[in-house]
């Protein structure tokens, strides 16, 4: 049998699972909505779609290493930017791709194995 397991750097945050309002990242249980770099995950206090600003999403773009695919859970339904939104994360060098966060999260997932500059704002479902 070949395994097919991507290989995934110590220390990455890896989405484990999603679901009832939690995110189990790389064995550690978060409650709530989180910002997830390769490197970090912390909470993250929005929790609709409709709420979503730049500033909420700043915390991302701290450090010299900016990502270049932000991933935005939109919680159960994919929701659409703000065309002036979608421009300011733009702007900070980011290009941002909104989907459910289950989606979200897979994503995420891939390309953070593959090594890319990736960066996911998710929001919880139950």
């Amino acid at each position: 049998m070949t395994d097919i397991s991507p290989v995934v750097p110590q220390g990455r945050q890896v989405v484990e699972s999603y679901g009832g309002g939690r995110f189990r990242i790389s064995g550690t249980v978060w409650t709530g909505s989180v910002l997830l770099r390769p490197d970090i995950a912390s909470a993250w206090p929005v929790n609709d779609f409709r709420d979503l600003t730049l500033e909420s999403l700043l915390p991302l773009t701290e450090g010299d290493d900016i990502p270049e695919i932000l991933l935005i859970g939109c919680g159960s339904r994919t929701g659409l930017l703000p065309r002036t939104l979608r421009e300011a994360i733009r702007a900070e060098g980011m290009v941002a791709d909104t989907m459910d966060t289950g989606a979200a999260c897979r994503t995420y997932n891939v390309l953070m194995a593959e090594d890319r500059r990736v960066a996911a704002a998710l929001i919880a479902i139950e």
